[in-house]
């Protein structure tokens, strides 16, 4: 069987690929082994937003006395899941690709097997994936050590948690099970809960997390473990149902070096939003500035960030805040906790940082600003609605 184009692996790069060429009228054979929608679908950010929100809703009632049941929580999870997935799968069939559900191998630049038939193409895209990150000493059992694919198919609560890393995953797992009232016990080797953000960004979360109850050991790791008690370096022993390991994801790499790799596999950035964007600047020419990427960490109050950091910064730039208690509409919504921080040089922003409700939307307004160099007083001739958290944006440039 021939195909122009051949592309292995079903998440965000491989279907965008794949559907950006078949919508130019390429014939396209897309390879997927497990599910449509890779690991952002079924084992991230899907899955875990949805979790998140059930986990809001029960902090805001446990209160009355009022038990969850988990495993209906994780079974209405499964079934947004498949909704969104079937979507996606009919979407890709609409868009002219012809879907193959089984694992590929690439036999050379021009060849792929599959089900020991040989697809013939003119290139291939890979977009294989990643797994979850194991480490020495944390290998995943499936019982104590469990992987981020792992914990997303529990059946009931545990008690009491220690997470390994404070990244995306770490932050967002602890802010679940801890709404669920588990006892959650984070350890983070860096100086810093989420190392990668802004300074003021983990300083912030590290005091929202010890108003939470939640506990953290920084510029720490795990001394040893026997008979499920585990002593960290500090001496400090913690006896956990269960140990998540969140150290985050290493790429599968494809073996064949003479193809285009996209997405978590090409061991760049891991973001689903970075995947696609990546496979649309390769097959439909949109230019991709790896530096202006927004991440963005869910919960109560979420955080969002992109460009420079307080870090990366000289005495040449400025820092301009405004605390989230500065907008009515933060109170009205009992969401006062958070800042908008701006990094500012000769007249144009470089760099957001944002801890609040709806950051996550907010910070693409800033982002705009700072990809297309909008000035500062370009910006304040917008008018912001009122009462909202996007007027943040003005306030903070006065």
């Amino acid at each position: 069987m021939d195909f122009e184009y051949g592309v292995i692996g079903g998440g965000p790069a491989g279907y965008t690929a794949a559907m950006n060429l078949a919508k130019q009228g390429h014939s396209v054979v897309l390879f997927e082994k497990d599910k449509m929608g890779g690991t952002c679908m079924n084992k991230g950010c899907i899955p875990t937003k949805s979790l998140l929100h059930a986990s809001e809703i029960y902090k805001n009632i446990r209160k009355y006395g009022i038990t969850p049941d988990f495993a209906q929580i994780i079974s209405e999870k499964n079934q947004k899941v498949d909704k969104i997935r079937k979507a996606l799968e009919l979407a890709v069939k609409n868009s002219g690709v012809t879907t193959i559900y089984a694992e590929a191998c690439i036999k050379n630049k021009n060849t792929i097997i599959a089900d020991n038939k040989e697809y013939k193409v003119n290139a291939i895209f890979a977009a294989t994936g990643s797994k979850p990150r194991e480490l020495k000493g944390l290998e995943f059992d499936g019982e104590f050590i469990l992987s981020s694919d792992d914990v997303l198919n529990l059946q009931q609560l545990p008690k009491s948690v220690l997470i390994v890393g404070s990244g995306a995953i770490g932050i967002e797992w602890a802010r679940i099970f801890s709404n669920f009232g588990v006892n959650v016990t984070i350890t983070e080797m860096a100086e810093h809960l989420i190392p990668i953000a802004d300074i003021e960004v983990s300083k912030r979360i590290e005091r929202i997390f010890k108003q939470k109850g939640i506990k953290y050991y920084l510029n720490d790791s795990i001394e040893k473990i026997e008979n499920k008690v585990v002593t960290l370096k500090c001496s400090a022993q913690i006896s956990p149902d269960f140990i998540l390991a969140a150290a985050g994801r290493v790429p599968i790499k494809p073996e064949c070096e003479d193809v285009c790799v996209l997405g978590d596999s090409a061991g760049e950035i891991q973001l689903a939003h970075y995947a696609i964007h990546q496979a649309n600047e390769k097959t439909l020419g949109i230019s991709l500035n790896k530096n202006l990427i927004p991440s963005v960490i869910y919960g109560e109050p979420e955080i969002a960030w992109t460009g420079l950091r307080e870090q990366d910064i000289d005495e040449s730039f400025q820092k301009r805040m405004l605390p989230i208690t500065a907008l009515g509409k933060s109170w009205c919504d009992d969401a006062t906790d958070g800042f908008i921080k701006l990094i500012v040089k000769d007249n144009l922003i470089h760099g957001a940082h944002i801890v609040s409700k709806e950051a996550s939307s907010l910070i693409h307004i800033l982002l705009i600003a700072i990809q297309k160099q909008i000035t500062i007083e370009e910006l304040k001739e917008i008018c912001f609605a009122h009462p909202t958290y996007a007027e943040g944006i003005f306030e903070v440039l006065k």
